[in-house]
C-alpha cells in the first residue's frame, strides 16, 4: 500500500466527511431529525457545546476507513467508482450501527433510522468519491 496515497487521501476524505456532515446533517435534514428523533432528547448537545476537535477526529476516522479499504484490498482511484464504493460502505456500515443503536437505545425512531442510514450511504459516497479522485491524482492514463 502506498503511504503517502493512504494519508493524502484519508486527509482530503477526513476533510469531505467534516464537510459533508454539516451540510447533510447540520443543514439540510437538521430540521427532520429535530422531528423525528427519539425520546432521548437530553442526549443531543446544541452544536455550541460540541467538542469540536472530537468532530475532526470522527471526521478523520471516516477518511482514513475509506482511505485503507480503497488503498489496501480494492484499488479505487477514481471520483466515480469511490462514490459507489463508499456509499455501499456507508450504507452497511451506517445500517450496522443505526439499527443497533435503535434496538438498544431511546435516540432514535424507526423514520430516523431508515433516514441516517441513506443519509450515511450519501455522505460516505461523498467521502469516497473524494478518497477515489485523489488516489488517481498522478496516475498515468492507460
Amino acid at each position: 500500500m502506498n503511504t503517502q496515497k493512504f494519508l493524502v487521501s484519508g486527509i482530503v476524505g477526513g476533510i469531505m466527511s467534516f464537510f459533508a456532515g454539516y451540510l447533510i446533517y447540520g443543514l439540510v435534514m437538521a430540521d427532520f431529525f429535530a422531528k423525528h428523533g427519539g425520546t432521548d432528547t437530553a442526549a443531543m448537545k446544541k452544536m455550541e457545546e460540541y467538542a469540536w476537535w472530537a468532530l475532526v477526529v470522527g471526521s478523520l476516522f471516516q477518511g482514513f476507513l475509506l482511505s485503507y479499504i480503497f488503498n489496501k484490498w480494492a484499488n479505487i482511484t477514481s471520483l466515480g467508482n469511490g462514490a459507489v464504493a463508499g456509499g455501499v460502505v456507508g450504507f452497511f456500515v451506517s445500517g450496522a450501527f443505526d439499527f443497533m443503536m435503535f434496538a438498544t437505545t431511546n435516540l432514535s425512531t424507526i423514520e430516523s433510522l431508515i433516514a441516517d442510514v441513506l443519509c450515511g450511504a450519501v455522505m460516505y459516497g461523498l467521502i469516497g468519491a473524494a478518497v477515489g479522485f485523489m488516489n488517481g491524482v498522478g496516475k498515468k492514463a492507460a
